[in-house]
Formats: structure tokens, C-alpha cells, sequence
């Protein structure tokens, strides 16, 4: 059996070992919280075991097993076991209920939930560090050679050098000539040509090869991947694109074509903005029919009695991919028409003091969860700006745009971190989108949660740029 059909069913046996952990953690605990809360019907159990089963191994294989991958951290881990659960609960509970299966009482039934993601991260990290252990063990045999030297391979020597767990020794790199630019610790082997003979001389080490020549060199480059191809050593193309963009950048495949995107996001994850959707329709409903009814209220008394004018507010904003709508507020200024282009500033005097209040404590917000509802809005995202200010902005701001990728959120992952309200020098604004691409790009449900639980905490004791 040759190396790399060993390493497939290496793999393959990984998988199919965490499928199975996951599937009996999952039937065990919910076991387990049946027993606890008195259900004892051994044919009803048995279905419950049948569906939690089904949807449990159909939310693991779309999510993935990702633990026996080289470059994977243990944060990656867990939040892929926190999709998984969440796509699971969001599947499975409405059949439970809806199709009349055992199952155990709500706080019982929340704690199997939050017991599946503990346990079933602790087995997958369980799992992840004797596959560690064994490749920093076995690393001499796992030798890389990279060919060139743009940046592209010194930042991959990085990559490779700096973490012995992942299991790869770099023996050194190839190139027409020495680079000062490449550390020390990695030796210059030669030149192009002279790839092949090392190979040959050291066949039994050399495993990887990381390529990173001009498509100029095609014949060099073909004739390392014919040699490559035919005595078991894996071949890397590395594209030469940080000569000209200092960006991170993700793989995708459109068909049988390779594409490098700049942006990684979840929510391009059909999955994902259905969980998101489900829960901006569930929370905006929930919110809507319990305590906005009493704040409404209160709000047109309180209102009508202090300044004349309507109890709405509605202004141009843009959200995802550009488009304009109409965001809602409760209005907390006297009706001026300066309204759609300036923002409001600490001693601004076309505040009210009751609109001072509302703004203080986020009750002008509110209103957006209709939009919320109407879908042109989420709970969490970045927060919408007046259209005269994004046609200002993404003139003076490089990546302003990329903030539209995604739909626009009462709240977020900048107005959390400082960088909320009046923005009176342009590297507030600089931050601020910095924060909302860093959102789109780590985007997962239990961060929302964190930003919902954080605003709340902020609205609590006050911000000091709510205004």
C-alpha cells in the first residue's frame, strides 16, 4: 500500500471514529435526560433514538470533521461543534415537539444541548491531541521542500517551522539564488534544476513540495510535478499573489476552476443564513408581541406631550449589497431638515431631553426590529449608515463597501467594542469597519449571542458615546 492511500484511509478512519463518538455521546446524554426526567417508554424512546440519530449524522457530515487536518486550531474545533449543535437543535427540536416523540421537559431538554457541546467538544479535542502527538513524533519523516522564494514561501516556511505539532521539517528552499529575506534556519539547496537530483538522493524524507515559480518556468515546473507525481511526494502549487495584495486569501473551487476569494463568509453558508434568519424572525417576533407594546406606549405618551411632531422616525440607510430602505427610530429630535445629513453630536440641540434619554439607553433603536421581521435587517450585523454618508465614506475609506456584504444589525461587533455614535475623525470610521469586516468574516451563532448579551450589558450601565 503506498503513502497516499495509507493516509486516505488514515483519514478516513479519523472521520468515521469522531461520526461515531458524536452519534452515541449524542444518544447517550439524551438518554440520559429522558431517564432523569421520568421517560420510561422503551418504543417511544427507541423512535426519539432513531430521529435524534438521523439528523445528528446529517448535521456532523454537513458540518464536517475537521480535527485530522494539519492546520487546524482547537477554537476551529469547538466552533464547529457549536454549528453542528445549533443546526441540530434548530432540526430536531420542532420534529420532537411537532411529531409527538419522547423527549424530556424544556430545562431538561436546554441542558442536553449544552452537555452535547461540551462533551462532544472535549471527545473531538480527545481525539485531536494523540494525532498531534503523533505527528510532532514523526515529523523527520515528513520532510518539505519549497522551490522559489517570493514571499508567498517565506511566509509558508512560517507557517510550516513554527508549529512542530503539525508534523512537517523543512529541509530548505530552492531558487536561481540566495534570498536574504529568508531565515537563516532555512538553507538555500540549490537552484531549480537541481530539485530533482535531491529528491532522488533523499526520496525517503522528502514528502512535500511547495512550489512557487513563474508560470514562465512551465517546463522546470512541469518536469518537478512529473517526478513528483511518480515517486510519492505531494506537489503544492503556490500562487504569487502578495507581490501584489497583502491580504489573507480563501480557496474555492467554481466547478473544475481554482478561485482565490479575499473574504471568507460563513454567511455565504446557505445553513448559516437560515440560522440566522430563524432566529432574527424568532427574536424580532418574540420582542415584538411582549415589550415593545408596553415601550410604544409609553414612548407616543411621553412623546405627544414633549415635543410635536410624529413618534416615528424614518430615514434612507443602506444595507446588504447597497440597497436603500427605510430605517425605523423612535424620533428623539425636534423634525429639522438637516436630519438626513448630519449626525447627532454629544450637546446637539436639536435633541430633546426625553430623545436624550431614549438615545442613552438604545429605546430609539428599537423600533428597527419591524425591520428585523420585514428582512431588510438582522439583529447583529453592521450597523446601516445614512446613504449620504456611505457615498462619502466609500470614497475615503478602502474596504468601506465590503460592510454590504451582509445585512445590516440593530447591533454589532464594533458598536460593542467603542466604536459607536458620532464619528468625528476618519479613523473612528476606519475602525468601526474594520470591526464590521472582522464580524463578516468570523461570523458564528454563539458570537451574535455574545453581542446580543454584551449590548444588553452596555445599555445596562451606559456608554459614554450614546448620544
Amino acid at each position: 500500500m503506498d503513502r497516499l492511500d495509507y493516509q486516505k484511509r488514515y483519514d478516513s478512519l479519523t472521520k468515521t471514529l469522531v461520526m461515531a463518538g458524536d452519534l452515541l455521546l449524542c444518544n447517550l446524554l439524551f438518554t440520559l435526560a429522558c431517564k432523569f426526567d421520568g421517560q420510561h417508554g422503551e418504543s417511544s424512546l427507541l423512535q426519539s433514538h432513531l430521529l435524534i440519530s438521523v439528523i445528528c449524522f446529517a448535521c456532523t457530515v454537513n458540518g464536517g470533521i475537521i480535527l485530522h487536518f494539519k492546520k487546524v486550531r482547537n477554537f476551529q474545533i469547538v466552533v464547529r461543534v457549536l454549528r453542528n449543535v445549533s443546526l441540530f437543535s434548530i432540526s430536531a427540536t420542532p420534529l420532537l415537539v411537532w411529531g409527538n416523540f419522547a423527549m424530556p421537559s424544556w430545562s431538561v431538554y436546554v441542558c442536553f444541548l449544552l452537555s452535547m457541546v461540551l462533551t462532544i467538544t472535549c471527545f473531538r479535542l480527545s481525539v485531536r491531541a494523540p494525532i498531534k502527538d503523533y505527528w510532532k513524533r514523526t515529523r523527520h519523516r515528513n520532510g518539505v521542500v519549497l522551490v522559489g522564494s517570493t514571499e508567498n514561501n517565506i511566509e509558508l516556511y512560517h507557517e510550516l517551522a513554527g508549529d512542530p505539532s503539525i508534523g512537517y521539517w523543512v529541509c530548505g528552499y530552492f531558487d536561481y539564488e540566495p534570498n536574504s529575506e529568508f531565515p537563516k534556519e532555512c538553507p538555500y539547496l540549490g537552484t531549480p534544476p537541481e530539485v530533482i537530483p535531491y529528491l532522488q538522493k533523499h526520496g525517503n524524507d522528502i514528502r512535500n513540495l511547495y512550489c512557487c515559480l513563474p508560470s514562465k518556468q512551465k517546463d522546470e515546473i512541469l518536469s518537478i510535478i512529473h517526478y513528483c507525481e511518480n515517486h510519492l511526494v505531494r506537489f503544492y502549487s503556490v500562487p504569487n499573489v502578495r507581490n501584489y495584495l497583502y491580504h489573507r486569501m480563501h480557496f474555492s473551487m467554481m466547478g473544475s476552476v481554482p478561485c482565490l476569494t479575499l473574504h471568507e463568509e460563513p454567511l455565504s453558508w446557505i445553513e448559516n443564513r437560515l440560522v440566522k434568519r430563524a432566529f432574527d424572525i424568532a427574536f424580532s417576533l418574540a420582542f415584538l408581541c411582549t415589550l415593545f407594546i408596553p415601550i410604544l406606549i409609553v414612548v407616543t405618551l411621553i412623546t405627544k406631550i414633549t415635543m410635536p411632531g410624529p413618534v416615528f422616525f424614518r430615514q434612507k440607510r443602506n444595507g446588504i449589497n447597497g440597497k436603500e430602505f427605510y430605517c425605523l427610530k423612535f424620533r428623539s429630535m425636534k423634525v429639522n431638515a438637516d436630519a438626513d445629513k448630519l449626525q447627532a453630536t454629544k450637546n446637539d440641540p436639536r435633541k430633546t431631553r426625553w430623545g436624550d434619554i431614549m438615545r442613552r439607553t438604545n429605546i430609539d433603536e428599537l423600533p428597527q426590529f419591524i425591520n428585523v421581521l420585514l428582512g431588510q435587517m438582522s439583529v447583529v450585523g453592521p450597523r446601516p449608515h445614512m446613504v449620504k454618508h456611505t457615498e462619502e465614506y466609500s470614497q475615503l475609506i478602502d474596504k468601506y463597501m465590503v460592510r454590504h456584504f451582509i445585512k445590516p444589525g440593530i447591533t454589532g461587533w464594533s458598536q460593542v467594542n467603542g466604536f459607536r455614535g458620532e464619528t468625528k475623525e476618519l479613523k473612528q470610521m476606519e475602525g468601526r469597519i474594520r470591526g464590521d469586516i472582522w464580524y463578516i468574516e468570523h461570523w458564528s451563532f454563539g458570537l451574535d449571542l455574545y453581542i446580543i448579551y454584551k449590548t444588553v450589558a452596555n445599555a445596562l450601565h451606559g456608554e459614554k458615546n450614546a448620544y
